[in-house]
C-alpha cells in the first residue's frame, strides 16, 4: 500500500529524507504545470517547481495535516509564483532568443492532425495562453487551480488567503475576461 502525502510528510519531518523523493515523484509534474500556467515559461516553471520542493523540505517540521496536502503544496507554489511575478515587474527584461513557449504548444497540438488543423489548433492554444497570461495574477491563479488542478472553491480560498465566495468570484471574473478576449477565436 502506498503511503499518503501526510504520512510521507511525517516521515520527512522524522528524518526520512527519501520521503521527499516520493512526494516529488507524485506531485512534480502537476506543480510544474501549474507554475508554467502562472509564469508562462517552461524554464521559469521548472525553477519554481524545484524551489517549491526546497521550501516544502524547509517547512517539513511545520506541516500540520489539517487540510489536504495539495492545498499546502500549491500554496507554497502560488506564493513563489506571486513573488516571481512581483520580482519580474520590478526587473523587466526582453528575451533575446524569442522563445515564448510556442514550440511547446505546436508540439502539443500535433496529435495526428493535418498540418492545417495543427496550425489552427496551435493558434487557438496560443491565443488561450496569451489570454490566460493577460489575466490579473489572482484571477489567473484561481482559474488555473479550478480548471487544471480541479480544486474546490474552499481549497482555492485556502491557497489564496480569501473566502470561498471570493474564490468563486475570481473564477467568474476570469471566465468573463477570457470570454471577452477570446470572442474572435471560435471553433
Amino acid at each position: 500500500m502506498e503511503a499518503s502525502d501526510a504520512e510521507l510528510m511525517a516521515r520527512l519531518a522524522g528524518g526520512d529524507d527519501l520521503s521527499l523523493n516520493a512526494l516529488m515523484l507524485r506531485w512534480q509534474e502537476k506543480v510544474a504545470a501549474f507554475l508554467y500556467r502562472m509564469a508562462g515559461h517552461p524554464d521559469v516553471a521548472a525553477d519554481l517547481a524545484h524551489e517549491t520542493f526546497v521550501k516544502l523540505y524547509q517547512a517539513r517540521h511545520r506541516y500540520q495535516p489539517t487540510a489536504k496536502f495539495s492545498t499546502y503544496l500549491f500554496g507554497i507554489a502560488a506564493n513563489l509564483a506571486r513573488n516571481h511575478t512581483r520580482w519580474k515587474s520590478r526587473h523587466p527584461a526582453v528575451s533575446l532568443d524569442g522563445d515564448d513557449g510556442a514550440a511547446y504548444f505546436a508540439e502539443a497540438a500535433s496529435d495526428g492532425l493535418s498540418p492545417e488543423e495543427t496550425a489552427v489548433s496551435s493558434e487557438r492554444l496560443r491565443a488561450v495562453q496569451v489570454a490566460m497570461h493577460a489575466l490579473p495574477a489572482d484571477l489567473r491563479q484561481a482559474m488555473s487551480l479550478f480548471i487544471d488542478e480541479e480544486m474546490s472553491y474552499a481549497e482555492i480560498a485556502a491557497i489564496e488567503g480569501c473566502t470561498a465566495k471570493a474564490a468563486e468570484t475570481r473564477i467568474y471574473r476570469a471566465r468573463q475576461l477570457l470570454k471577452e478576449s477570446l470572442k474572435d477565436v471560435r471553433s
